[in-house]
């Protein structure tokens, strides 16, 4: 009797933890539109409260204070796109870049919102919001040197070449999902092409770091881009 009444109330324990995540999660998803909307300092509590449809005190419970709520914000974003931008191991070095990019501009895609927030809403300079997007830039260039070079200990150079060509994504990838007049493939084309690029200057600097053989990481090079919005 005492075991089964002990299960009861994991079970019920459970479930209230269930439901605990998925409102953090709807609180979180509702941050996502608002901040990239909206800047920060606009928003009031009150503001966030009456878009999320609950009482400002909920937000408070999850969260502690508004800064609190950016940062979960923030970090479950960044946590969504690395994913996305994850490479598959088993593929070919060179495929894995042309995925990880291709990952990159389908999350800002779909996420437009969520990529919003990241790239240009925020509270100004803050310590802890810049190690989450510096974290995530380093697990983009790891992941672009893993598949250029099968390595990720790269020297400087190549690290800061490579932080320079990133950021360029970020500013394309903010301005297509903006008009959305070019497909997604041509926009990875390019992106991937610029990166060919910027490994050759890198080899040119650093032979340590030759460029890889194939720099014409898609098999789809070749063909005419003229298409306008979205696709694959």
């Amino acid at each position: 009797m005492q075991k089964s009444s002990q299960r009861e109330t994991e079970r019920r324990e459970a479930r209230g933890t269930e439901r605990s995540l998925a409102r953090r999660a709807e609180l979180i998803a509702v941050g996502r539109k608002l901040f990239a909307d909206t800047a920060y300092d606009v928003l009031s509590m009150d503001d966030i409260a009456q878009q999320a449809g609950v009482a400002k005190g909920l937000i408070y419970y999850y969260f502690k204070s508004k800064r609190g709520y950016y940062l979960a914000i923030i970090e479950d974003t960044f946590a969504d796109l690395v994913t996305s931008a994850a490479m598959d191991p088993q593929l070919p070095n060179a495929e894995r870049v042309s995925r990880t990019i291709e990952g990159y501009l389908r999350y800002a895609e779909l996420h437009q919102a969520a990529f919003r927030t990241i790239t240009r809403g925020g509270i100004g300079f803050d310590s802890e919001v810049q190690a989450l997007r510096d974290g995530v830039h380093h697990a983009i260039i790891t992941t672009i040197a893993q598949g250029a070079y099968g390595r990720t200990d790269i020297p400087e150079l190549a690290q800061i070449t490579l932080y320079g060509w990133l950021c360029s994504v970020e500013g394309m990838a903010l301005d297509w999902i903006g008009h959305q007049r070019l497909s997604r493939a041509t926009v990875r084309d390019v992106l991937v092409r610029a990166l060919g690029d910027a490994l050759r200057t890198i080899a040119e600097f650093e032979p340590s770091c030759p460029a890889p053989a194939r720099l014409d990481l898609l098999p789809s090079q070749g063909r005419p881009h003229s298409s306008p919005a979205s696709g694959t």
